[in-house]
């Protein structure tokens, strides 16, 4: 766990500086971008999840494997990974905000059709954020409860 939050602070740290030089990302901003992924999401919208990123976005879901490039990659992994979900709930809060660069720590749970167990994780994204408000890169560490 210690090296978890080491390695947070790491990556955090580094996007931190890397956005230093575009328009500052405010909070508002960044609820509001949290809050249209939360509605993509319940919605189970590929399309507009995907309107939340840039064409040429980075999305790396496991540290472990390589990230998805691009929004009809991204797009493609949303529809994959939502459409055995049903009674999504999503919630966020944004942690910190620097340059172009967001942090925020979110909650989601859902039900399994296929076999309806439930399904919760507990998150955080590392987002870079460009000035029109699209989603350039994003980082996500979660960890996951079956029941």
């Amino acid at each position: 766990m210690r090296f978890m939050r080491t390695m947070l602070l790491a990556v955090a740290m580094a996007a931190f500086a890397a956005g230093a030089q575009a328009k500052p990302l405010k909070a508002p901003a960044l609820e509001a971008w949290l809050a249209s992924y939360g509605a993509a999401w319940l919605a189970r919208d590929a399309a507009a999840a995907g309107r939340l990123f840039t064409t040429d976005a980075v999305y790396h879901e496991n540290a472990f494997e390589a990230p998805m490039q691009g929004r009809a990659a991204i797009e493609a992994y949303w529809a994959r990974v939502t459409a055995d979900q049903a009674e999504i709930k999503f919630e966020s809060k944004v942690v910190a905000v620097s340059g172009n660069t967001g942090i925020a720590h979110w909650k989601a749970s859902f039900k399994l059709q296929s076999t309806g167990a439930t399904i919760a994780l507990d998150g955080v994204f590392v987002l870079e954020i460009d000035e029109q408000g699209v989603c350039k890169n994003l980082r996500e560490w979660w960890f996951v409860k079956a029941g």
